[in-house]
């Protein structure tokens, strides 16, 4: 027989596709457990409101229509509103004295029906407020009635506000802005308007300030246009513009300039030109001297007070305003001197400074002073009095000085060695064509207008002189000499070594007389006219003078005054 092994008994496994089945089985059961129970949880949302819902300001989460409805009662049969004004005042209003009441109109249920039950979930942290204003209602008369009753309302303790301006002006402070005042005066509209909102919503308070009620002023403190006109006014005022004449200063500050600021209809700020036109004016009269007289202490010791001429400070008055406007405007202080048309030699009454020819027409004598040393003195001849071409009194400057020029007439040409105008075509010249100067020349054999200088004179005079030295021309009775000189006869030619223009001269020690600063008008005082006196036949007629410019013409027929041809 044949002998059988016995049979292995094999043990059965549950393999893991046995137990994910079951698994599978149990998560699915588990969430159908777990949406059962959130359908089952919404379900009572049908009839209660989701939470964190919020109706009028009462909580209303989890409540039911009439739930709420009976909290809107409670809260209208005691409701007060607390009404904060301005100023930290405070005002009631009871809602039984206005007639306040409950009115539910199917809004409560309407927000109700609209919730959809299985979205409680998201209104866990999610909050949703409603305002219903129909809910609440009162009686208007009343209302109106407690509302006229509030002292807020009442015309004897309102402030009606007022706009913030520009102060006036302050020295060393300038502008400033003046705030504005809020006042207390309600936009009644809509201080009536915000309480009855308050009202109805069963708010317990209400804040006018934070309703915004209160009539505003038409220009706050902070207004834009405001403070941008007020940093121009102080912009202007804060310049100050300081004019230098020789030591003797003029100083414009804020004082003055706020008198010119002006603001025109639209706002604007700005200068006003005809008050600066004016200031300039006024410093050009106190400070030009071009058309005012000059005092001079002659080398004679007498003074003498001149009149006509063309010499002296000017300012361009139109230059100057429109510059100094520009600096008010940008707000540069500075120390400045005035644009000027013309300048004089120093500032003062002796605006002719310490180098000058000084030309006494009475004495047909000239000095001519550097930096106070006499250079030269000499006697000259000047225009012919006869023939009405009298050299004028006045006070000039040298225009240019020109060598080698041709000097010119309607019936003459004459060249000249030294050429140095100072009166338009009058000038000094050298006349080599004289052997005599001085005395009473002039009277009937003088030149056309010029001044007619020996050539060793007018040489040094040339090397030492510059343009715009002034040259003082005069009248001073008294001094009258009818004696002539020669060119070399002493001591009416002063002839110190001569050098060249740019090494200065060696001048003799004599220094010009000192100008007096008070302008005396002394006894002896010159009139600058050419003087009255009969023509007089001395040795020196025009017989015995050489022909050239000066000289009398034959035909008797009156000429120009020399002019020059380069």
């Amino acid at each position: 027989m044949e002998k059988r092994e016995p049979r292995s008994r094999k043990k059965k496994t549950f393999g893991l596709k046995g137990w994910a089945a079951v698994s599978g089985i149990t998560v699915a059961a588990a969430a159908l457990i777990g949406t059962l129970v959130y359908i089952q949880i919404g379900k009572q949302y049908e009839t209660v409101f989701f939470p964190n819902t919020t109706i009028n300001g009462m909580d209303a989460s989890k409540k039911s229509v009439d739930e709420v409805k009976e909290l809107i009662s409670r809260e209208a049969r005691s409701y007060v509103l607390s009404i904060r004004e301005r100023g930290g005042n405070e005002e009631q209003i009871n809602g039984s004295d206005i007639g306040l009441e409950p009115v539910f109109d199917g809004k409560l249920e309407a927000v109700l029906s609209e919730q959809e039950p299985n979205q409680w979930f998201q209104h866990r942290k999610t909050p949703q407020t409603f305002d219903i204003d129909t809910m609440i209602q009162f009686d208007q008369d009343k209302f109106r009635e407690m509302i006229d009753r509030l002292p807020c309302f009442q015309e004897e303790g309102i402030e009606k506000p007022e706009s913030a301006y520009i102060s006036g002006y302050e020295t060393g402070r300038g502008y400033t802005i003046v705030a504005a005042k809020e006042g207390n005066q309600l936009d009644q509209e809509k201080a009536v308007s915000a309480i009855s909102q308050a009202v109805l919503a069963l708010k317990p308070e209400i804040s006018l300030e934070e309703a915004e009620t209160y009539m505003r002023p038409q220009v706050p403190t902070d207004d834009p246009e405001l403070v941008s006109r007020v940093q121009t006014m102080n912009q202007y005022t804060g310049t100050t513009i300081t004019y230098n004449f020789g030591g003797e200063k003029t100083v414009l500050d804020g004082d003055t300039i706020s008198q010119w600021i002006k603001t025109g209809e639209d706002g604007k700020v700005y200068l006003d030109s005809g008050a600066v036109t004016s200031f300039v004016k006024g410093l050009a009269s106190k400070r030009d001297t071009y058309n005012k007289a000059k005092t001079l202490k002659t080398s004679y010791a007498q003074t003498v007070r001149i009149t006509g001429g063309v010499f002296g400070w000017r300012i361009d008055q139109s230059a100057e305003a429109d510059e100094l406007a520009q600096l008010i405007r940008s707000g540069q202080s500075q120390e400045r001197e005035p644009v000027y048309k013309q300048k004089g030699a120093s500032h003062g009454e002796t605006d002719y400074g310490n180098t000058y020819v000084e030309v006494n027409l009475t004495a047909q004598q000239l000095f001519f002073y550097k930096d106070g040393k006499l250079v030269v003195k000499t006697d000259f001849v000047s225009g012919n009095e006869s023939k009405g071409w009298s050299t004028p009194a006045g006070v000039y400057s040298i225009s240019y000085k020109e060598r080698n020029a041709t000097l010119k007439g309607e019936n003459y040409r004459t060249p000249v060695s030294y050429w140095m105008p100072f009166n338009g075509n009058i000038g000094f010249h050298d006349a080599s064509w004289r052997n005599t100067f001085g005395g009473t020349i002039f009277k009937t054999g003088g030149s056309h207008g010029c001044v007619n200088l020996p050539p060793a004179s007018a040489k040094i005079i040339f090397e030492n002189i510059a343009s715009g030295v002034p040259v003082l021309c005069y009248h001073l009775p008294g001094t009258e000499s009818k004696a002539a000189s020669g060119e070399t006869a002493k001591p009416e030619e002063t002839k110190p070594a001569e050098t060249k223009p740019s090494q200065g001269t060696t001048a003799p020690a004599t220094e010009a007389p000192k100008p007096t600063t008070s302008a005396p008008v002394p006894t002896t005082e010159a009139v600058t006219k050419a003087p009255e006196t009969e023509p007089s036949t001395s040795a020196s007629s025009p017989e015995n003078q050489e022909k050239g410019p000066g000289a009398s013409s034959n035909t008797g027929k009156k000429e120009v005054g020399p002019g020059v041809v380069r």
